[in-house]
């Protein structure tokens, strides 16, 4: 989908190479500009998962002819990606002013947590800081429980990557149509608060209580999971009247009066409760056979390799072992073009010689 789109992604860890990930995996030239002579921590992998269908030169963005070799990229890029802190790209003599005198056409994506300006812009944080910060993570466990949320999905990626791809993405059809760049600005704490405006919405029908444990999606005993007699976990979340009393069909529960009065804020301690009971008596297995297939809107909850060997893997092909790593396709996916296997990532600077080719072909074309 993105054949003829060219990223160049400088080396960084976490939402910004998940966004290079993203445009590669849809065919964007993502060229990965990775530090030349890193000295890596011991232990720590030399190819990422992360740079997957992408191609690497190395550079040392300290030495003023990498510098230029760094240039010459940039002018023939429809968009760059960065997550240093701010002012970093600056210092380096490549940021956006820089950028922009070489190619104005140029998007120049910004991945930070804070953002670029703020009294927190130049201040390390992590996923889950940007998250509480954001009130993202407010509702992200059962009342009494510490807020704790799935590591890097809430705020690194839904948050951060996910709006930077939309960002650039959307910088390069503006720049394709007026000629014009652009400078993205995607800091994790203000795509975390944007994306709960979902949530938020609930509000205007009295749906969202700033209380934990009393809006319709935190805490009632049909919207949460609960442990079964093998330790496995059951998601439960019949929002619906047909699909509640369809739960509690299945379930045994149908005809408890305590189970009656699904909206009473009231009996949900006391309905959760004989929920719970119920789910203990069997393993989820068991349960996964009674609700497979039904409206009750109820689901075991897998890890990544139970997921991969489940029936709608086999349906969706959403799990593949690739380069000895087990790993998520490709996704969305397109009724024209089917998501493809990924490329091996490559070694730190595979590409370099290639690339380097290609840019003395460029200028040799415009001479």
């Amino acid at each position: 989908m993105l054949d003829g789109t060219r990223i160049i992604e400088v080396e960084g860890l976490g939402p910004g190479p998940f966004a290079g990930m993203m445009l590669a995996d849809h065919g964007a030239d993502v060229i990965v500009v990775h530090r030349k002579d890193a000295k890596l921590a011991p232990g720590y992998p030399t190819k990422s998962l992360l740079d997957r269908n992408k191609r690497s030169i190395a550079l040392d963005l300290k030495d003023p002819d990498d510098v230029a070799t760094f240039l010459k990229l940039v002018g023939t890029a429809d968009a760059l990606i960065e997550g240093f802190r701010p002012g970093v790209m600056e210092r380096l003599d490549i940021g956006p002013a820089e950028c922009h005198a070489i190619n104005p056409r140029l998007v120049f994506g910004r991945m930070t947590g804070w953002g670029q300006e703020g009294h927190l812009a130049r201040s390390a944080g992590h996923d889950m800081n940007y998250a509480s910060l954001s009130g993202a993570l407010w509702y992200a466990s059962p009342p009494g429980a510490e807020p704790f949320a799935t590591p890097t999905v809430l705020g690194d990626i839904a948050g951060g990557g996910l709006y930077l791809v939309i960002g650039i993405l959307m910088g390069i059809m503006k720049a394709r149509a007026t000629g014009e760049g652009t400078v993205v600005d995607a800091a994790i704490v203000d795509g975390s608060a944007n994306s709960l405006n979902l949530l938020m919405a609930l509000a205007g029908a009295g749906m969202l209580s700033e209380e934990r444990g009393q809006s319709l999606l935190d805490g009632p005993p049909w919207s949460r999971s609960y442990r079964c007699s093998d330790g496995g976990f059951m998601s439960v979340q019949c929002i619906e009247p047909q699909f509640y009393r369809q739960f509690l069909d299945l379930i045994g529960l149908v005809d408890h009066p305590d189970m009656a009065e699904q909206m009473n804020r009231r009996k949900w301690p006391q309905q959760s409760a004989l929920v719970e009971q119920r789910f203990l008596t069997r393993t989820r297995d068991h349960w996964e056979k009674i609700f497979a297939g039904t409206d009750a809107c109820v689901a075991p909850v897998l890890s990544p390799h139970q997921a991969a060997r489940h029936g709608i893997n086999a349906d969706r092909g959403m799990w593949v072992e690739a380069f000895g790593l087990l790993q998520a396709m490709p996704a969305p996916r397109f009724s024209n073009s089917g998501p493809q296997v990924p490329t091996d990532p490559p070694d730190r600077g595979q590409h370099s010689a290639e690339i380097l080719s290609e840019l003395k072909s460029v200028a040799g074309n415009r001479g």
